[in-house]
């Protein structure tokens, strides 16, 4: 990529002044704003100190590569923005002559890495956005290689552990979208040594990390606590209503009517017994099958991860995460 060859791209030195229009000093030195055109067909304009490249300028190169921000003698110093030959681009910090700091690198396939910068290499938190698939990696860079505590999240599902070289090594998981987590370890497969030996030929074989799972659990959910009802203020107690006042003998009057009006019921509807059962046990059925069927259409969670343990196994790195591409 740009980002490993932008060291060829080399600026003129001092002693290569080439022709210069410009502002000078007492001492006849280019000093204050100023354009150069150097014998090798860069230009430079912007400001000078001493002879030297110093402050805001821009510097195009003949292949069309070029560099807009701060110089500090004649090297690359502060916040810039360098526009390589192929389109790729970085824009943040610099330090004698290196990306170096925080920085924002735009590949040519448009990839994406921003984080921090150590002498020219993504070199500690960072983040990696693969255009094609949309996934990215979030996590620690070492000499501009994955390694470390990281998180590749895909669109549907991420996996949290260590990586290694570009590759998960040792205890991770994978949690999902659809609310569970699967633990295991990734595993580095060993290396087949029988047909080498058959065939006398030292070949060169890649170890492939292999995922191994170990279990399947429900994600933590959070829930919220609802307040709990709190008493009237006032501590009154809703009495129930009197009943007619009255003597006694009204009062055994109306049950007297109640009572002969119930059996004149039960003479007149002699079947209405058996039929109110029968409705009844049909309206308990009708309830055990309506239970029954929300259970169908609404599994639980722990179906739903018996499901998914039966339906979705990751035997290896390749099948859940996004092509890698060369960062080379």
């Amino acid at each position: 990529m740009s980002d490993l060859g932008s060291e060829e791209l080399e600026e003129e030195g001092e002693n290569d002044l080439g022709e210069y229009d410009g502002e000078r000093n007492e001492a006849g030195e280019r000093h204050g704003h100023g354009k150069a055109r150097l014998p090798n067909g860069d230009t430079y304009e912007g400001s000078y100190q001493h002879g030297k490249r110093h402050g805001q300028g821009i510097y195009k190169f003949k292949s069309g590569a070029r560099y807009i921000g701060e110089y500090v003698k004649n090297k690359k110093h502060g916040h810039g923005t360098f526009i390589y030959p192929d389109g790729s681009r970085y824009e943040g910090e610099w330090a004698d002559d290196r990306r170096h700091g925080y920085g924002v690198y735009c590949y040519v396939n448009n990839d994406t890495y921003t984080g921090e910068w150590f002498a020219h290499q993504r070199h500690g938190q960072g983040t990696y956005f693969y255009a094609e698939t949309g996934s990215k990696y979030v996590g620690t860079w070492v000499n501009g290689q994955q390694e470390g505590m990281a998180e590749l999240i895909h669109l549907n599902h991420r996996y949290q552990g260590k990586f290694l070289n570009k590759n998960p090594v040792g205890p991770g998981k994978y949690v999902f979208d659809i609310g569970c987590e699967q633990h295991g370890e990734y595993r580095l497969t060993d290396v087949e040594r029988g047909e080498e030996e058959e065939e006398e030929e030292v070949t060169l074989m890649t170890v492939v990390p292999k995922w191994k799972a170990t279990s399947i659990t429900e994600l933590a959910l959070w829930t919220p606590t609802l307040p709990e009802e709190q008493p009237p203020a006032d501590g009154t107690i809703q009495e129930e209503a009197p009943g007619p006042e009255g003597g006694g003998e009204p009062a055994e009057d109306d049950q007297a009517l109640a009572d002969l009006s119930e059996g004149e019921a039960d003479l007149t509807r002699p079947g209405e017994d058996n039929e109110d059962a029968t409705r009844e046990e049909g309206r308990e059925d009708g309830q055990e099958e309506l239970r029954y069927g929300a259970i169908d259409q609404e599994p639980t969670s722990q179906n739903k991860v018996t499901r998914f343990h039966e339906a979705f196994k990751i035997t290896s790195f390749q099948n859940v995460a996004s092509p890698r591409f060369s960062f080379d």
